[in-house]
């Protein structure tokens, strides 16, 4: 029984459904949890769309997942070239 996977049910809110474009992402993190921000970023500005906050354990599995699926997008259209890094210098605004 306890190897049972339990069927979850989730609710997807109306308002996410659309989703939030992320041009750029800012990862941080304290012994307890990783801090992702996900921007958007349109020089002379940018916005925070996303924050998004993790424990270590998890961010291993999110990275584990990300690999995963990047390897399948490639098998199925090609390599990703890898984007330059911006030159921003950015900073938080409070």
């Amino acid at each position: 029984m306890a190897n049972e996977k339990q069927e979850i049910k989730v609710n997807f809110p109306e308002k996410l459904h659309g989703g939030v474009y992320a041009n750029n992402m800012i990862v941080s993190h304290t012994k307890e949890e990783f801090i992702m921000d996900f921007l958007m970023v349109a020089p002379p500005t940018g916005a925070v769309n996303a924050r998004i906050i993790v424990s270590p354990g998890h961010i291993k599995r999110v990275v584990a997942a990300l690999h995963e699926n990047i390897q399948k997008y490639e098998q199925k259209f090609g390599e990703i070239a890898t984007a330059e890094e911006p030159q921003l210098n950015v900073g938080f605004k409070q």
